[in-house]
């Protein structure tokens, strides 16, 4: 079992027994890990906002607070990706702080398979500055999270359209656009689509093996800032 994996079940083990605490112990064994393994899980829960606290005594141990947090959440990737994006355009504001802990705690009790699925698509999001509120075109962003080939029509800087089969990799944001990030099957090379020139877009069976490397965006790493989680 993964830490991700691992920090979900901890969760939801103390959650299914509280108000009775289990001691550090009883997780190790439960988890085939070490006392001093869980004692830093419960450590990182506690930092994310997650309600748990120590009795003290010989039958003590750790006790979740069920009124204060949530059942697992069946929120989807994409749902906690946008959560994201949407919190990222909070920095600088008195709220963002607040923000991020909201996030952490709504990772906390997803799914583990729905959360791990959360932080790769996050992986493949980039932003230049707060990130732009231009929409991408919803066959676009399922595209991208599906893996799939897309045959687009796409027209250039001077209006001129040409039809190109492009593998998604991910997306670029700056304050004013979104751009698709995709290997062009015609340019043999990664290009940077923006997203309200794509004029058609119609998903082929082909799923998307490929994956994007940060030399490729072909932009100083300084100005560039991958989405988080976190």
């Amino acid at each position: 079992m993964n830490r991700t994996d691992r920090l979900y079940a901890i969760v939801e083990e103390l959650r299914a027994v509280s108000p009775r605490p289990r001691s550090a112990r009883w997780l190790a064994a439960r988890f085939e890990v070490s006392s001093r393994t869980i004692e830093r899980d419960i450590g990182a829960l506690q930092q994310s906002g997650v309600p748990i606290w120590a009795e003290p005594g010989r039958t003590g141990g750790y006790v979740l607070d069920r009124a204060r947090t949530l059942p697992p959440v069946n929120l989807t990737a994409g749902e906690a990706v946008a959560m994201a994006v949407a919190l990222h355009r909070l920095r600088g504001t008195p709220f963002a702080s607040a923000a991020a802990s909201g996030l952490r705690k709504l990772l906390a009790v997803m799914p583990a398979a729905d959360a791990a699925e959360a932080h790769r698509l996050a992986g493949r999001v980039h932003l230049i500055g707060d990130g732009p509120a231009a929409p991408v075109p919803a066959s676009v962003a399922d595209a991208v999270l599906a893996r799939r080939v897309l045959r687009i029509r796409y027209a250039d800087r001077a209006g001129a359209a040409s039809e190109r089969d492009v593998e998604p990799l991910g997306y670029l944001g700056n304050p004013r656009h979104w751009y698709l990030l995709a290997w062009c099957r015609l340019r043999d090379g990664v290009r940077a689509f923006r997203t309200d020139r794509i004029l058609s877009v119609r998903p082929l069976s082909e799923l998307v093996t490929r994956e994007l490397c940060p030399d490729d965006l072909d932009i100083p790493r300084e100005r560039v800032r991958p989405l988080s989680l976190v």
